[in-house]
């Protein structure tokens, strides 16, 4: 190995350990701020994956909030979308009719042309291509009302879907029922911001109650195990 390489190969391996560097540190402050924003949060470091942090994205009632109102909408698109299908096939097996009424008329003058002149093949030809015609109509009348049949059903499966939602609402009220039992449970006299702080550390105690630097360290570690 000559030396320009030797000393390509030391820069490689110094930016490689400053980039880890960065990322390690990046990292440690993002927990710090997660932290930092949810106070009265602490994860256990001990623990092979803690629960997330309570912020807007974790926030479980938030989350289910939104299920249900992007369900709901969603539900309700699709029950239009359906219904506009269901009125195009209504209206398709009306036209239908018509054009079958015109086709039952067509036939009976034919058929009676081809009586009264049974050597005029057109009058025959004519006569056989009406009436195939109007056994098609059938087959297409069958598939539109079996359309019909299929969006009722996507209907009844979807009125399944709005139960699931209201139960979803159902524990979310359950849920809010006892955040408000508890908050009231445990309300104060005084407003939070009102009292006089608390020390972080008072004599008797083993540890601070705070999030210490080696705790971030060993959280970092569990996450970069995963």
């Amino acid at each position: 190995m000559t030396q320009e390489e030797l000393d390509a190969l030391m820069e490689s391996t110094a930016e490689f350990d400053e980039n880890a560097e960065e990322e390690h540190e990046y990292n440690k402050n993002e927990i710090q701020e997660n932290l930092e924003e949810n106070i009265g949060y602490r994860p256990d470091p001990k623990e092979g994956w803690p629960l997330p942090p309570p912020s807007k994205e974790h926030k479980v009632v938030h989350q289910l909030d939104d299920v249900t109102r992007d369900s709901e909408e969603r539900a309700t698109e699709i029950m239009e979308k359906l219904e506009v299908i269901n009125n195009f096939f209504i209206d398709s097996e009306s036209l239908v009719n018509e054009l079958k009424k015109v086709l039952n008329k067509n036939i009976d003058i034919f058929s009676k042309l081809n009586d009264k002149f049974p050597n005029v093949e057109s009058f025959s030809e004519t006569l056989n291509l009406n009436k195939n015609t109007v056994s098609k109509i059938g087959s297409i009348i069958d598939n539109l009302q079996s359309g019909q049949d299929e969006v009722m059903m996507i209907m009844d499966v979807m009125q399944y879907q709005d139960i699931h939602r209201q139960k979803i609402e159902r524990v979310i009220n359950v849920m809010r029922s006892l955040s408000r039992y508890m908050n009231s449970l445990f309300e104060g006299k005084i407003d939070d911001q009102k009292r006089v702080s608390s020390a972080v550390h008072i004599q008797g105690d083993n540890t601070a109650d705070v999030v210490s630097n080696d705790d971030i360290e060993a959280l970092i570690a569990t996450l970069g195990k995963k």
